[in-house]
Protein backbone atom coordinates (compact mmCIF):
# COMPACT_ATOMS: atom_id res chain seq x y z
CA UNK A 1 0.00 0.00 0.00
CA UNK A 2 1.32 2.98 -0.70
CA UNK A 3 1.26 5.59 1.77
CA UNK A 4 1.88 9.94 1.10
CA UNK A 5 3.05 12.04 4.39
CA UNK A 6 2.53 15.44 4.03
CA UNK A 7 4.31 17.99 6.50
CA UNK A 8 5.22 21.47 6.53
CA UNK A 9 1.37 23.27 6.73
CA UNK A 10 0.39 25.73 9.75
CA UNK A 11 -0.35 29.45 10.20
CA UNK A 12 1.33 32.35 8.40
CA UNK A 13 0.73 35.95 8.52
CA UNK A 14 -0.50 37.34 5.02
CA UNK A 15 3.17 37.76 2.40
CA UNK A 16 4.88 35.03 4.29
CA UNK A 17 5.93 31.72 2.96
CA UNK A 18 5.17 28.20 3.54
CA UNK A 19 7.15 24.39 2.09
CA UNK A 20 4.76 21.84 1.81
CA UNK A 21 6.24 18.53 1.69
CA UNK A 22 4.77 15.25 0.64
CA UNK A 23 7.12 12.13 1.31
CA UNK A 24 5.63 8.60 -0.87
CA UNK A 25 6.36 5.47 0.17
CA UNK A 26 7.44 4.35 -3.12
CA UNK A 27 9.84 5.65 -5.91
CA UNK A 28 8.70 8.68 -7.89
CA UNK A 29 11.25 8.00 -10.88
CA UNK A 30 8.59 6.07 -12.75
CA UNK A 31 5.90 8.62 -11.69
CA UNK A 32 3.34 9.43 -14.12
CA UNK A 33 1.69 13.16 -12.63
CA UNK A 34 1.60 14.88 -9.00
CA UNK A 35 -0.16 17.60 -7.74
CA UNK A 36 -1.13 19.79 -5.41
CA UNK A 37 -5.08 20.19 -4.62
CA UNK A 38 -6.67 22.75 -2.19
CA UNK A 39 -10.16 22.97 -0.57
CA UNK A 40 -10.90 26.46 0.92
CA UNK A 41 -13.87 27.07 3.46
CA UNK A 42 -16.89 27.14 1.45
CA UNK A 43 -15.54 25.69 -1.87
CA UNK A 44 -14.56 22.92 -3.91
CA UNK A 45 -11.30 21.38 -4.29
CA UNK A 46 -9.01 22.44 -7.04
CA UNK A 47 -6.01 21.67 -8.46
CA UNK A 48 -3.37 24.33 -7.53
CA UNK A 49 -0.14 23.06 -8.79
CA UNK A 50 0.45 19.83 -10.98
CA UNK A 51 3.98 18.30 -12.61
CA UNK A 52 3.86 15.58 -14.98
CA UNK A 53 6.28 13.07 -15.43
CA UNK A 54 8.64 14.94 -17.95
CA UNK A 55 8.48 17.50 -15.81
CA UNK A 56 5.51 19.85 -17.35
CA UNK A 57 3.76 22.01 -14.64
CA UNK A 58 0.69 23.69 -14.72
CA UNK A 59 -0.43 26.14 -11.92
CA UNK A 60 -4.04 27.39 -10.95
CA UNK A 61 -4.22 31.27 -12.24
CA UNK A 62 -4.82 32.26 -8.37
CA UNK A 63 -1.17 31.04 -7.81
CA UNK A 64 0.70 31.54 -10.42
CA UNK A 65 3.69 33.67 -10.05
CA UNK A 66 3.50 32.63 -6.19
CA UNK A 67 3.29 29.48 -5.78
CA UNK A 68 6.14 26.84 -7.25
CA UNK A 69 5.96 22.37 -6.96
CA UNK A 70 9.14 20.52 -7.75
CA UNK A 71 10.53 16.92 -6.84
CA UNK A 72 13.10 15.33 -5.12
CA UNK A 73 13.36 11.91 -6.42
CA UNK A 74 16.04 10.74 -4.50
CA UNK A 75 13.74 11.43 -1.42
CA UNK A 76 10.38 10.33 -3.01
CA UNK A 77 8.89 14.28 -2.29
CA UNK A 78 6.80 16.24 -4.14
CA UNK A 79 6.88 20.05 -2.84
CA UNK A 80 5.09 23.19 -2.79
CA UNK A 81 7.02 26.54 -2.04
CA UNK A 82 4.14 28.81 -1.54
CA UNK A 83 5.43 32.25 -1.47
CA UNK A 84 3.43 35.95 -1.03
CA UNK A 85 1.12 34.24 0.25
CA UNK A 86 -2.78 35.55 0.62
CA UNK A 87 -5.25 34.93 3.24
CA UNK A 88 -7.73 33.18 0.15
CA UNK A 89 -4.88 30.66 0.31
CA UNK A 90 -6.04 29.19 3.44
CA UNK A 91 -7.41 25.89 2.94
CA UNK A 92 -6.94 21.64 3.32
CA UNK A 93 -4.01 21.11 0.96
CA UNK A 94 -3.95 17.84 -0.53
CA UNK A 95 -0.75 15.81 -2.45
CA UNK A 96 -2.05 13.66 -4.98
CA UNK A 97 0.59 11.12 -7.09
CA UNK A 98 -0.18 8.76 -10.25
CA UNK A 99 1.87 6.41 -11.27
CA UNK A 100 2.63 5.11 -14.63
CA UNK A 101 0.37 1.94 -15.18
CA UNK A 102 -1.53 2.19 -12.12
CA UNK A 103 -5.33 2.64 -12.08
CA UNK A 104 -5.40 4.37 -9.12
CA UNK A 105 -4.24 7.64 -7.87
CA UNK A 106 -3.08 8.36 -4.20
CA UNK A 107 -4.02 10.97 -1.87
CA UNK A 108 -2.12 12.77 1.03
CA UNK A 109 -3.81 12.90 3.95
CA UNK A 110 -4.09 17.02 3.88
CA UNK A 111 -2.54 19.50 5.47
CA UNK A 112 -3.79 22.73 7.03
CA UNK A 113 -2.50 26.38 6.05
CA UNK A 114 -3.46 29.32 7.32
CA UNK A 115 -2.59 32.58 6.19
CA UNK A 116 -4.07 35.47 8.62
CA UNK A 117 -4.54 39.34 7.44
Amino acid sequence: QVQLVESGGGLVQAGGSLRLSCAASKSIFSINAMGWYRQAPGKKRDMAARMTGDGSTNYADSVKGRFTISRDNAKNTVYLEMNSLKPEDTAVYYCNFHWSADLYTYWGQGIQVTVSS
